[in-house]
């Protein structure tokens, strides 16, 4: 048997951009904000209410880390996080929108805006919290519980709510879809990341199953009665391959082949393939996935096989819109931690990835910053995330990144000014978008 080893790839690329990055970033101004916020005696109490439920979040997230369990499987997950909260004064409801692994706690229900801060807590498949996702859900709770003591005073209401399989699965979709978003007016969350960055772009994604039906034969005695499926599929991905050469920068396709046949004597009689999409906006991943069929549909002409395109057994994501207006106050928030949010545009803008979240930010103004919790060159969906996430740092993160969505929240339900700007945004950017209809 002959044996080969991979050929490593080059990390020149990497490293110089690595290099560019750490200049920029040094160079880089963080957002401000022309907006005051809550008050200082709120802001004081907020931060006092954070301080002292941070060594709970901080073990909390240390015990999602140690238990790391996949999406709508997050049963052990979401009842440590109901505890949690439990023991700090707020009964949650486990359970909602039609996920046993949901969760929605409210403070009391009253006239005035309302801001949910999201929970997302499933891990990966092999690498655990590898997407930091212990950190995420521990800053949500921290956010919750910091905003909630301000919240009834302010005339507002705060939520927190924890939405399962953000990795595939889309549970925002499916919470939002069975109404849970009805009466909330904004969305907050965080993202550990390598890097801290007010906005940080994440595509949109669909997903594609490619399925090619031909008609089996014996490959030696009787080839030429059959029609190969395998040979459609080849061909569609070498029709893929080709269509990357005129995609936006922006742009990836990537895919795996899940059946090819079973025995090379047969011809195979059904083949496909797995397509990820991902766009930077909805229209382009709309036209991208109108590309893709027509690459599906001439790859069966050419081999004379039927083919079968099923998109999405999971819902779609949306890129993320951003909301300049709650990412100003952001920066603010967490300066005082001694963190400087990048701007847009300083960190490639090619190093992300897709979430569900973006499916909310096409239903109402949405925060989504990122949170360094590892070094510069730490990818991730690496195991050496993972091991970020239940660091010293993803523990200092759980700290800063509690508060900053505390404030955040308490400035947008403390200051009629910063919300008017937040919902003119949405407004200017195109409103409210019919997701579920969008890619119909």
């Amino acid at each position: 048997m002959t044996h080969h080893e991979p050929v490593p790839p080059d990390d020149s690329y990497l490293r110089s951009l690595v290099e560019a990055t750490a200049d920029a970033v040094a160079a880089a101004e963080p957002l401000s904000s022309p907006h005051t916020g809550a008050n200082e005696a709120t802001r004081a109490e907020v931060t006092a209410a954070v301080e002292r439920s941070s060594p709970d979040l901080v073990a909390l997230s240390q015990d999602l880390h140690a238990h790391p369990e996949e999406g709508f499987a997050e049963h052990r997950s979401v009842q440590a996080l109901a505890d949690l909260l439990k023991r700090h004064g707020h009964e949650a409801t486990v359970g909602v929108g039609g996920l046993d692994t949901a969760l929605r706690v409210s403070t009391p229900e009253q006239d005035g805006p309302h801001i949910a801060v999201l929970a997302e807590y499933d891990a990966l498949p092999g690498l655990g919290h590898a997407c930091g996702h212990n950190v995420i859900c521990t800053t949500a709770a921290g956010g919750f519980l910091g905003a909630a003591t301000v919240a009834e005073r302010l005339g507002g209401r705060v939520s927190l709510i924890g939405t399962p399989a953000e990795e595939g699965g889309g549970g925002k979709e499916t919470l939002a879809r069975a109404g849970v978003f009805d009466d909330v007016d904004a969305v907050i969350m965080l993202h550990p990341f390598s890097h801290d960055i007010a906005l940080h772009p994440f595509l949109g994604r669909r997903q594609l199953e490619m399925v090619f039906h031909g008609v089996g034969a014996h490959a030696s005695a009787q080839p030429f009665m059959g029609r190969n499926a395998l040979d459609a599929a080849v061909a569609a991905y070498q029709g893929v391959s080709a269509l990357r050469q005129q995609l936006p920068q922006s742009d990836r396709v990537h895919g795996v082949f899940s059946d090819g046949g079973a025995r090379p004597n047969v011809i195979p009689a059904r083949a496909a393939l797995l397509f990820y999409l991902r766009s930077q906006s909805p229209d382009t991943l709309r036209d991208l996935a109108a590309r893709m069929t027509s690459i599906a549909e001439g790859a069966a002409a050419m081999t004379g096989c039927g083919v079968e395109l099923i998109w999405d057994a999971q819902a779609a994501y949306l890129p993320i819109r951003f909301n300049t207006a709650l990412a100003g106050r952001w920066s603010v928030n967490q300066a005082g931690t001694g963190r400087k949010p990048l701007p847009p545009g300083i960190v490639p803008e090619s190093l992300t990835g897709s979430t569900d979240l973006g499916n909310l930010s096409y239903r109402m103004p949405a925060l989504h910053p990122m949170l360094a919790v590892s070094g510069p060159t730490v990818a991730l969906h690496t195991k050496e995330f993972a091991a970020a996430a239940g660091s010293e740092t993803g523990d200092a993160g759980v700290r800063d990144g509690a508060l900053g969505l505390a404030l955040t929240a308490a400035d947008y339900l403390g200051d009629a000014e910063l919300r008017q700007a937040v919902h003119d945004e949405f407004e200017a950017a195109g409103g409210a978008l019919d997701v579920p209809s969008f890619f119909a």
